[in-house]
């Protein structure tokens, strides 16, 4: 005898699954949140750049058309937008005799991915419940959002970085 499981319940406890593993994943960062960790200037772009290998061999072997290459372009600016935002939310912190960079994540940050993932959940469940949506349609522009969001995100504290430094060491 094979018990079938009504569709709305595989659905409601993916949900519960997903949000369980956001939660603890979260509280773990939170929990870190609050120490300064060292910030690298010169390795801001390895994330971005591995990233972008991965959205590139992504993209090539299924390169986006229509209506899935138009939603992947506004991704990427909204990631970018996004990633702006969530740089300028980082705290940098500039030793004034070592000179040595730092950095603490900002809660306002984390609460912010916390509010992109509950909208890609929400986009997941109503883009999903119609037919004629490809799954291209829903993963492609998100990873062009991933990718312009981790790619701005560097480069605003990198900028900002930068400045500070320099204004530190009187170059302003």
């Amino acid at each position: 005898m094979q018990v079938q499981v009504h569709p709305a319940h595989q659905t409601w406890v993916s949900y519960v699954i997903t949000i369980g593993i956001v939660v603890v994943v979260m509280a773990l960062r939170m929990r870190n949140m609050s120490k300064m960790r060292p910030l690298k200037l010169g390795s801001l772009w390895v994330v971005p750049a591995i990233y972008l290998v991965v959205a590139a061999l992504m993209f090539i072997q299924l390169p986006p058309t229509g209506w899935v290459a138009i939603a992947c372009a506004v991704g990427l600016l909204v990631g970018a937008a996004v990633g702006w935002q969530r740089g300028k939310m980082m705290h940098i912190h500039v030793d004034p005799e070592t000179h040595a960079l730092n950095q603490k994540a900002s809660p306002a940050a984390m609460f912010f991915l916390i509010a992109l993932i509950i909208v890609r959940m929400g986009a997941r469940t109503v883009l999903g419940q119609e037919s004629s949506v490809s799954p291209a349609m829903l993963t492609d522009p998100l990873i062009a959002l991933a990718l312009g969001m981790f790619t701005l995100t560097r480069l605003e504290m990198y900028l900002r970085a930068k400045r500070l430094l320099e204004e530190v060491r009187g170059g302003v």
